[in-house]
């Protein structure tokens, strides 16, 4: 059966509204979201063609406490605001049964950016991270399968690290972010 979000429409926060929430990270937040800039016309260009479409919609699920929401959100904010594209943010910690359909390696991560079309009906979605980026947890994941390791937090704070260097490798998080919501959206 096909998942549907019809019920949750009107029930999140605008874009506005969770950035003037924020009860945490709201400064790297807000820099990430007023920094932003194109890597390319052609990105702009596709962005700004959606403005045509009225068929779809999208729900972000996110939590401020996380680094990923803070690097990447800020970007499909600005890129969706472009193509006019009515969005809402669904809190982790109030949409758990939202949050269990898009298990990341069977463990809760944000963002989720959940592409539907006006009656609920999901297309697709993307997150927690760019794919070079989740590129590198997923090698952590399986090079380190227990939790409980006297050394696992240690070797994580490492791979933190190379998340946030890798975040900003190239064009950084807006061109990683865009390119990849981009390839989902030209799907539809």
């Amino acid at each position: 059966m096909a998942v549907n979000w019809s019920h949750k429409f009107g029930k999140g926060l605008s874009p506005k509204e969770f950035m003037e929430g924020m009860q945490r990270n709201k400064e790297a937040f807000q820099f990430g979201y007023e920094s932003f800039a194109w890597q390319s016309d052609e990105d702009r260009e596709f962005f700004e063609s959606l403005n045509f479409r009225d068929d779809l919609r999208v729900l972000i699920l996110a939590a401020d406490w996380c680094g990923d929401v803070v690097r990447s959100v800020p970007v499909v904010f600005r890129a969706l605001e472009v193509a006019g594209i009515e969005t809402e943010v669904l809190i982790l910690e109030d949409n758990q049964e939202v949050m269990d359909e898009y298990l990341t390696m069977g463990g809760r991560s944000v963002p989720i950016v959940i592409v539907t079309d006006t009656g609920g009906h999901v297309l697709g979605h993307w997150g927690p991270r760019p794919k070079k980026v989740q590129e590198i947890m997923i090698r952590f994941k399986q090079e380190n399968p227990d939790r409980e390791a006297p050394d696992y937090e240690e070797k994580m704070a490492v791979v933190r690290k190379q998340i946030g260097d890798k975040y900003e490798e190239g064009a950084g998080v807006n061109a990683s972010v865009v390119e990849e919501l981009r390839a989902l959206i030209s799907g539809f």
